[in-house]
């Protein structure tokens, strides 16, 4: 049987550990600050860590595609207010505020290829201008 050093409870060793974790690089302080916070969780077990890693991967699939279902539901207007005259004015406000988010990612993408082409063409000058200063003239060397 393994006995640890230091154990995962708030005694002065661990807070003094904690402390200089912080002063010495802050994510040291909060590994610490875990440790004692959580660290009876996996009492030392392999077993027992591999039992609760795999029981928050678990949870958080199960949250996510509770989420996912959820946000699907929703946008798709499953979600009624009890008012037909308030789902009609929010769907389409919905609507509209789709079209305005097209319009302005279309103006913005119109704005990327303007500042492109830009670009280009100053880039193209700047080489224009150096291949003229680059070359000598021939007739007095």
């Amino acid at each position: 049987m393994h006995t640890a050093i230091v154990k995962p409870q708030w005694g002065p060793l661990t807070i003094g550990l904690m402390v200089l974790g912080f002063v010495v690089w802050w994510p040291l302080g909060l590994a610490v600050l875990a440790y004692i916070l959580w660290g009876e969780m996996f009492g030392g077990s392999a077993d027992k860590a591999a039992r609760y890693a795999r029981h928050s991967r678990d949870f958080a699939q199960d949250m996510g595609s509770k989420a996912q279902r959820f946000s699907r539901h929703y946008r798709a207007g499953g979600f009624s207010s009890g008012n037909a005259a308030f789902d009609d004015y929010r769907d389409e406000q919905l609507k509209r505020l789709d079209e305005e988010r097209r319009r302005l990612d279309e103006e913005v993408e119109a704005f990327h290829a303007h500042m492109r082409n830009l670009r280009m063409a100053r880039d193209r000058e700047e080489f224009d201008r150096f291949m003229r200063d680059r070359t000598l003239p021939k007739d007095g060397q």
